[in-house]
């Protein structure tokens, strides 16, 4: 009788147990992730709050170097990189530093967190996964050349994706911080990998840009273009959008590699893509902030700075926000390619906005960090 009644009562916990997981896994879900232009596919749309009438400057976070890095936001805290090899975790309110961690050159590239971890390269050859908390390194990964890029990331593979000057694309699983796979291109690679659908994209410096599989690394297209690619591609439907420093802003057919369409800048794009459902938005050295309806393949405004718009822009509701190395960060109108507000630094601007909770962020040659309400 005894041992029955202990039977009941262990069953019981265990299915109140089995039941309070499978609650909390509902409630909790997948760790919380922020990226690089908002999202895997790199669209660079943000659905939040924007900010649709310049206000003020909430503050502006000094570091010791310029401020390339594209900053990314969690809960209370903006990441970011900087040119004096250092990665900051700023609170999002009052602009002050929750730390910094040290590495041994330059943080060009954009931040990646997946639930407690920061995922950032360096110019010094590695790749670190970092305390969200306290900033303390957890591993590093050395690759054979500067990390630049963005990382990508599978949460069902558990594995985190990043390019390298040293030619190649890594794969990493996360848990034991050791090598999945590798796959080698023709040259450097500044470009983030885009994931979609098990599918990375991106642009080397031999001027192709690459569909290679997550799971395997192994090459399913390549597509060549006339120049080195640095511009990150974004996924949309069934089209890979990028731009070449030959000029053009290319539309390829995820499942064939095949051209779709292209549209042509006065200079080079090495500005990622912003994609919605109905425009395309990329910059160029040109000066220009280009507008492209994709129904009629062709573009329906151009907006014009004074210096290269290398920086990549953002698209919140009506509005596309983005940076010019002529120190001034724009808002333009979507269906007019009207200016709505403008701010100015005192650098050049190629760090690409954050947007979040009606603050946009985003750094500048000056070494601020910006957030801007």
């Amino acid at each position: 009788m005894k041992n029955t009644q202990l039977f009941k009562y262990v069953t019981t916990l265990s299915l109140t147990a089995m039941l309070a997981a499978i609650l909390n896994g509902c409630s909790s879900g997948a760790p919380q992730i922020a990226m690089f232009r908002g999202d895997s596919n790199h669209s660079g749309v943000y659905q939040t709050e924007g900010v649709a009438q310049l206000e003020q400057l909430k503050w502006k976070f000094k570091t010791e170097d310029s401020v390339n890095s594209s900053p990314v936001v969690l809960d209370d805290t903006v990441y970011v990189g900087s040119h004096d090899g250092y990665v900051y975790a700023v609170d999002i309110e009052t602009g002050q530093s929750r730390w910094k961690f040290k590495t041994e050159s330059k943080v060009g590239g954009s931040p990646l967190i997946v639930g407690e971890v920061v995922y950032v390269g360096s110019d010094d050859r590695n790749f670190y996964a970092l305390d969200k908390t306290s900033g303390e390194e957890l591993w590093r990964f050395a690759a054979g050349g500067s990390v630049y890029s963005a990382p990508a990331y599978d949460p069902n593979k558990k594995t985190v994706f990043f390019t390298s000057t040293d030619d190649h694309l890594y794969a990493i699983n996360t848990e034991s911080a050791t090598e999945r796979w590798r796959f080698k291109t023709g040259g450097a690679i500044y470009s983030s990998p885009a994931l979609h659908q098990g599918i990375l994209y991106f642009g080397s410096h031999d001027g192709y840009v690459y569909a290679v599989n997550a799971d395997t690394g192994q090459e399913v297209w390549r597509f060549k273009t006339n120049a080195p690619v640095y511009s990150s591609p974004a996924v949309k439907g069934d089209t890979v959008y990028v731009g070449s420093e030959d000029g053009n802003l290319y539309a390829i057919n995820l499942k064939t590699g095949q051209e779709s369409w292209t549209v042509a800048a006065r200079a080079a794009i090495s500005s990622s893509p912003a994609v919605t459902d109905t425009h395309v938005f990329f910059g160029s050295q040109d000066g220009r902030l280009y507008a492209v309806d994709l129904e009629k393949r062709q573009t329906v405004w151009k907006y014009k700075t004074h210096d290269w718009v290398s920086a990549s822009p953002v698209v919140n509701g009506e509005l596309v926000y983005f940076g010019s190395y002529d120190k001034h960060f724009y808002t333009v109108e979507i269906p007019t390619g009207k200016l709505r507000w403008q701010f100015r630094t005192d650098g050049r601007i190629y760090s690409s906005p954050a947007i979040h909770n009606g603050v946009v962020y985003f750094g500048s040659f000056d070494q601020h960090l910006y957030a801007i309400e």
